[in-house]
């Protein structure tokens, strides 16, 4: 029996060294050429997955609860990258064009779904999966390109924070309402979600300084610990409360300030591209690849319509910063990319059992803006003839 056992290890150690050595060379690849990891990664796990060529035998409840310690990661550093203030002066500047992005990027996926025949809560998902950027992927271009410094990116990061809040507004919601409690139940609920996450908000922004300097170590070893131990003590008591792991662990981050900040960010990073990887993978073994001709042409429809939507959000966004046509192009191309938000969401819809096709629509709709996003941005200037 121990002989048995100890053969069941060195086979799920051979299939995960496989599979990391293997995302590896996905990794260094999409490096070589410019683009993101995420579409490998998604190709990767279609490829291996549900009817591809050979899924492994790792235990579905590791991948899983690899996959959402991926999840808990992703939404810390996106909190990391944001201080309290710059959430509040974001939202102050600029709520029209973060209305404006609702209405534009959200409306698509809301109309493809009713046209779909889809149930309210597909269509809410479906909603959220084409409005959210992916921030990962739009940070790391204009990194590339040199352009974190240009006049027009400010308008870019401050449509993403409102994104990025929208969606802590946005996920304990869904959160309720896929539990399937009652019109009454699931009202109460959402009140109540939305009001913890008010307050804990806002006392990530008045007391954040108290968590700041109880965290502090001399020791990577000893922050690291720390941190990651109170996002997911935070992250598990707001599953428990129905506003979402993720969203408790974007509010720790938000909380976290100072050089401090920074330092966690650095050490988190690695941490997160493991488990990140782990978790697009394992959405791609989700989905059927029988499944994809039905949803190829709808995805490349909602791609085309909200890359345009995007394009325009950004040039609103831009305008109000007086920057030339140019600029205002390289801000909407920016915003175009979709990665790890949407496929977060259409994670909801897969673990709820809603529709089978949301989440091979999905997988394709990122795959196709995840790549398109980066290429559009790096040639923004020739898509506008002149400053005129």
């Amino acid at each position: 029996m121990l002989a048995a056992a100890s053969g069941d290890v060195a086979i799920a150690f051979i299939e995960l060294g496989a599979i990391m050595v293997g995302l590896a060379v996905l990794a260094r690849a999409s490096d070589r050429i410019g683009l993101s990891p995420i579409p490998a990664y998604l190709l990767a796990g279609l490829f291996f997955g549900e009817g591809g060529v050979a899924a492994p035998e790792l235990s579905s409840d590791f991948l899983e609860l690899a996959g959402e310690i991926g999840v808990v990661l992703l939404l810390l550093t996106l909190g990391l990258e944001y201080t309290p203030d710059e959430l509040t002066e974001g939202a102050r500047a600029s709520w029209r064009a973060g209305l404006l992005d609702v209405a534009l990027n959200a409306l698509p996926g809301v109309v493809a779904g009713l046209l779909l025949g889809w149930s309210a809560e597909a269509i809410l998902l479906l909603g959220g999966v084409t409005y959210i950027s992916s921030s990962g992927v739009i940070a790391k271009v204009l990194s590339d390109l040199g352009r974190l410094g240009n006049r027009e990116t400010p308008a870019v990061l401050t449509v993403l924070v409102l994104e990025d809040l929208a969606m802590a507004v946005y996920l304990p919601c869904v959160a309720v309402i896929l539990a399937g409690r009652s019109v009454g139940e699931g009202a109460v609920s959402i009140i109540a979600a939305l009001t913890l996450v008010l307050v804990v908000l806002m006392a990530a922004m008045r007391m954040g300084r108290h968590l700041t300097r109880i965290l502090h170590a001399r020791t990577d070893e000893a922050l690291l610990l720390g941190v990651l131990g109170s996002t997911l003590l935070v992250a598990g008591v707001a599953q428990e409360l129905d506003v979402s792991a993720a969203v408790g662990a974007f509010l720790v981050g938000i909380a976290l300030s100072g050089p401090l900040q920074a330092r966690a960010a650095q050490l988190v990073t690695p941490l997160r591209d493991l488990f990140a990887a782990v978790f697009f993978v394992l959405f791609g073994f989700s989905i059927d690849l029988g499944s994809l001709p039905s949803v190829l042409l709808p995805a490349i429809a909602l791609a085309v319509v909200t890359a345009l939507t995007k394009i325009a959000t950004g040039w609103y966004a831009a305008r109000g910063l007086g920057v030339g046509r140019r600029a205002r192009m390289r801000a909407g191309t920016a915003l175009v990319a979709r990665g790890e938000f949407s496929i977060v969401i259409a994670g909801l819809a897969l673990g709820a059992g809603l529709e089978p096709e949301l989440g091979a629509l999905a997988g394709v709709y990122v795959l196709l803006l995840a790549i398109a996003g980066p290429i559009l941005t790096r040639f923004a200037d020739h898509l506008v003839r002149s400053e005129v």
